[in-house]
């Protein structure tokens, strides 16, 4: 086989491991801070949620930082660079997502005084059909952190030679240390920090790139003629993998599934002091996510400027696409100790973020979900002590499966479609929960069995049968430019028969992985309604209007017998004034009538309390529990 060698690269000096330590030190540090600031306060809420006191700003800050990990970092430059700019049309998906999340869930997940995303499911539904959703978030999240703990850890062990498990442990370990020593705050406060580093490492790589390269105009050029900027892919065939349709709605299902419903992005949410500042947050976090996907794409078009005569990948210089980025930035900065482990901090920094909210999202549905259920009568200390045991357990499991990710291929899809798998069948589930008020609970449960089984059905047929590579090829790369030591021959190898294949490998099989999301949520909702509708849809009179959005009202304003029978006969007054504000008088009221139904229906026994956040007059938007309230129990 031939050898080819690229005298520029070199290993970790002295200052790049300590650049690379401070990263730790600091965000251990953030950890220890609120351990002792908030030693004081020992509910089980002060912990998870934060004491429902948080500000936009780091909220923001903090959902940036855990969705933009590692996998942004490494994964998206390198897709730029092998298939061209049309991920950033992104941008749109992350548009439409926050748009929806901030205006069609958040509301009701708010005003219903929850803690775990799933609390709601038990109160439109029923306590079967929350455990189900539980359970499928946390092997959901595990097998995602498990991505985003390899990734940078496969970075640093090309860049540096460190020995790659290790790295795998570290990670792991600082993020259980201060995830379970100062909770939600310190998370959130650590995510703030470790942002700033990451936007620091992009745009660093990103003016030493160009200036090495020739300025952007020259760079623009180079990826122009290159077909990089060939962005806009109208072909409407849902097999390749990345076209306008794949991104634009593939990518707004995946990513909804993410903001709209998941456990850690909600629960930072609902951590607000008032609506109105968990809205800001969403919406000022948007602005975070255009900037890191601009800065992620335009790296990519610096490193295909660099590479474009001799592609590192191809050459065999890596040993995974994943690794082009490192790659790049060790010949940039093979003059400048310390940069190197600036960018290795800004690739950790997006994971440390990702993997602590994770953990403290996986403690806060398994402490409310499942522990309060089988003990509901542990006092709030026990609470507070169980919650961060189990930021250690998953802080464990989640460093584990960092060995299963070293199986998954390219860490941007194996991450999407993960959340694409599990994800999709959720956001199906709460969209009849929210939108459809005739959804009862045999169809949730029904639909969401149907739209998982949909979801994994297509997800293991594609890792077993991978899509033909006239769907997925990248772009032209050249290796011209390589320089190679010929003193080793050249092996030949010898053709193979191609596998064969079932007929779906080429169909089904071959979907853009996009669309997994899409695929389960779809499914979900027209198995649920089809599964009410012959079961017997629920009745609107055993519904809290605070449990429904009334999205219908958009399109059957023309009619107001349509708006009955889509609101199934749940209060449309009551839900109005909810839904669009009211004073503390009406709201009384309301919660009143609300708690005279409170009886749980389809199947279930027992009386749930009823969380009705108050109105604020003055800032006009509703307000979280208060501490003491919490505290109570």
């Amino acid at each position: 086989m031939t050898s080819f060698i690229h005298p520029e690269v070199t290993n970790f000096v002295a200052w790049d491991y300590v650049v690379f330590a401070a990263l730790f030190l600091i965000s251990s540090g953030i950890g220890v801070f609120f351990a002792i600031k908030d030693r004081k306060k020992t509910t089980s809420g002060d912990f998870l949620i934060g004491g429902r006191q948080m500000t936009c700003g780091p909220v923001a800050l903090s959902l940036t930082a855990s969705f933009m990990s590692a996998v942004t970092v490494l994964g998206t430059p390198a897709e730029v660079y092998r298939h061209g700019s049309a991920f950033i049309l992104f941008s749109i998906a992350y548009t439409f997502v926050i748009i929806f999340t901030s205006e069609l869930f958040l509301p009701v997940f708010y005003r219903s005084g929850i803690t775990s995303t799933y609390e709601y499911l038990e109160l439109r539904f029923n306590k079967p059909v929350r455990i189900a959703a539980t359970l499928i978030y946390i092997v959901q999240t595990i097998l995602y952190t498990g991505v985003v703990v390899y990734a940078p850890a496969l970075a640093l062990n090309q860049v540096t030679g460190f020995n790659l498990w290790g790295s795998v442990f570290a990670t792991g370990i600082v993020c259980t240390f201060y995830c379970t020593l100062g909770g939600l705050k310190a998370v959130v406060w650590t995510d703030a920090f470790q942002l700033v580093v990451m936007l620091i490492g992009f745009l660093t790589v990103l003016i030493q790139g160009t200036l090495q390269n020739g300025g952007l105009t020259n760079i623009w050029e180079i990826a122009e003629n290159g077909s990089r900027l060939n962005v806009f892919d109208f072909d409407f065939d849902p097999l390749r993998r990345h076209t306008f349709w794949t991104i634009a709605v593939g990518g707004t299902f995946t990513w909804l599934g993410i903001y709209g419903v998941n456990q850690s992005t909600i629960q930072r949410c609902i951590a607000c002091k008032t609506e109105v500042h968990a809205k800001l947050a969403l919406y000022l976090n948007l602005l975070g996510l255009w900037i890191i996907l601009v800065c992620a794409v335009l790296c990519g078009l610096v490193m295909y400027s660099h590479f474009r005569s001799c592609d590192p990948w191809t050459a065999k210089f890596i040993s995974a696409p994943d690794q082009l980025m490192p790659y790049f930035v060790m010949i940039i900065f093979s003059w400048a100790p310390g940069l190197p482990g600036l960018f290795v901090a800004c690739a950790f920094s997006g994971t440390l973020s990702t993997v602590a909210a994770s953990i403290n999202a996986l403690a806060t549905v398994t402490s409310e979900d499942l522990v309060k259920y089988f003990f509901p009568y542990l006092s709030e200390r026990v609470s507070t002590w169980i919650s961060k045991g189990l930021c250690i357990v998953f802080g464990v499991i989640c460093t584990s499966m960092a060995v299963a990710a070293s199986l998954m291929g390219g860490v941007v899809q194996a991450s999407l479609s993960i959340h694409g798998m599990c994800g999709g069948p959720m956001l199906g589930l709460f969209t009849l929960g929210i939108v459809f008020p005739c959804t009862n609970w045999k169809g949730a449960f029904g639909g969401l069995l149907t739209g998982i089984t949909l979801a994994f059905w297509v997800g293991i047929g594609a890792f077993v049968y991978p899509a033909p590579s006239s769907k997925s090829l990248p772009l032209h790369l050249s290796t011209a430019g390589c320089m190679t030591n010929n003193s080793e021959t050249v092996t030949t190898m010898m053709p193979t028969l191609p596998p064969v294949r079932p007929h779906l490998a080429d169909t089904w099989y071959s979907l853009s992985y996009l669309y997994y999301s899409a695929v389960g949520c779809i499914g979900c909702i027209l198995a649920g309604l089809l599964i009410s509708f012959v079961t017997g849809p629920s009745k609107g009179k055993d519904i809290k209007p605070t449990l429904i959005r009334p999205v219908c009202n958009i399109f059957c304003f023309w009619s107001q017998k349509c708006k009955m029978f889509w609101w199934c006969g749940v209060d449309q007054e009551d839900s109005k004034a909810l839904h669009e504000g009211s004073s503390n008088d009406q709201l009384k009221d309301l919660s009143e009538k609300a708690n005279a139904t409170n009886e749980l229906k389809n199947g279930l026994n027992n009386v749930v309390q009823s969380h009705l956040p108050g109105y604020n007059p003055y800032e006009q938007s509703y307000t979280n529990p208060s501490v003491e309230k919490e505290s109570q129990f």
